[in-house]
């Protein structure tokens, strides 16, 4: 199949260009208008498709609920909004309800699935500081232990690919070792570090930074916070939700101009509520949570914010459009940055030959055209 456009996205810039995808795979890249194509997109953008490394749910389906029917469709039609891989994103919970979550996930991921592909597990918690907490139930939050990690790795027959930790609770920086040892992402977040503490993990293989802004230390010009690490430490990776209400458009420059373009990524921190209507409330790690009109969720016990049900290609378009992000910057925090992240560089995050043919393609609008999932078409008329 060769499809083409005249902006497609190549080495940081649109190109008029054709694609041609054969077996999963890119398999050559040609001048526009060379060869007869299967798919004329005119002027509309060809992009990598998108990754998102933080995502618990969507479509009433969460991580945790270990049910494999809700899994494969939230990987079908999560397409829709130009996902082509995630990390399914679990909460804080009991060790019955954690491995049967990641027993699930990597059933279907052993089994196969169709849609997005799952690229690993995101294990958000149970490691997590009880003060920044967010909506994790407190009543699981243990301290970090390479053995019990290790039990959890089993059960997802060794997906997991990401952790959040609050690292100053990693007596010793064990799990943070142990993990950056194995290839597992560290990521600092619901944390109550110091900016010297971040340091420190940093120096002890922490990779990343979880949902930047939230679950954190804040920025003081006199105690810099894990904020203020994560727009000093530039060559950590770190992530942060792009729907305008976790954190405002000014925000968003401020962290991504400081990141630069090559270490930022966005997050949806999607939950099952995303794709229901407003108003619509769900359990989340056992507590109650409620859509709001601006699409935020909030715990309806204490109108805490407690996730989003973002879409990426929106993101995308808050980033460019609102929060004025550099446009190269922008595209790279959900294709190429969490590529690199999780060390997939070589098949993922870019339209380049011999890498998966992962591809969406954006209107002016950044409504999605269509979603190439290893050279498959996903969106039907």
């Amino acid at each position: 199949m060769i499809i083409q456009s005249k902006k497609v996205w190549l080495a940081d810039q649109f190109v008029p260009a054709q694609v041609e995808m054969n077996d999963g795979k890119i398999t050559d890249i040609y001048a526009y208008g060379t060869h007869k194509v299967d798919q004329d997109y005119g002027s509309d953008r060809i992009l990598p498709g998108f990754i998102d490394v933080h995502c618990h749910g969507a479509y009433g389906f969460d991580t945790n609920d270990g049910e494999e029917e809700g899994l494969r469709y939230w990987l079908r039609n999560i397409v829709e909004e130009g996902v082509t891989g995630l990390l399914p994103t679990t909460i804080t919970q009991s060790d019955a309800v954690l491995t049967a979550a990641l027993e699930n996930v990597a059933k279907v991921e052993k089994d196969g699935c169709e849609g997005a592909e799952i690229l690993g597990v995101h294990f958000e918690g149970p490691y997590l500081d009880m003060v920044y907490k967010g909506a994790q139930p407190e009543q699981y939050i243990v301290s970090p232990a390479i053995e019990r990690f290790e039990r959890f790795q089993k059960a997802a027959n060794g997906l997991i690919r990401y952790i959040t930790l609050a690292t100053e609770r990693d007596e010793d920086f064990a799990l943070t070792r142990y993990c950056a040892e194995h290839g597992i992402v560290v990521s600092i977040g619901h944390s109550a570090a110091t900016y010297e503490q971040a340091v420190m993990a940093f120096a002890h293989g922490a990779r990343s930074m979880t949902h930047v802004y939230n679950g954190m230390t804040p920025f003081n010009h006199r105690a810099n916070g894990l904020v203020g690490a994560a727009y000093r430490i530039r060559s950590m990776y770190g992530e942060v939700i792009c729907d305008g209400n976790h954190s405002t458009p000014a925000a968003l420059n401020l962290f991504f101009n400081e990141k630069g373009a090559d270490h930022g990524i966005m997050v949806s921190d999607g939950l099952m509520a995303k794709g229901k209507p407003i108003g619509s409330k769900f359990l989340f790690g056992g507590n109650e949570i409620e859509i709001y009109p601006d699409g935020s969720a909030h715990l309806t016990s204490t109108k805490t914010l407690a996730g989003s049900t973002l879409r990426l290609n929106e993101g995308l378009r808050i980033l460019i459009e609102e929060a004025l992000v550099p446009v190269a910057t922008a595209i790279n925090s959900c294709t190429k940055n969490p590529a690199a992240c999780l060390h997939l560089s070589d098949r993922k995050g870019s339209i380049k030959v011999g890498l998966d043919a992962d591809i969406v393609v954006l209107d002016r609008d950044y409504q999605v055209l269509q979603t190439y999932c290893k050279g498959k078409e996903m969106i039907h008329e």
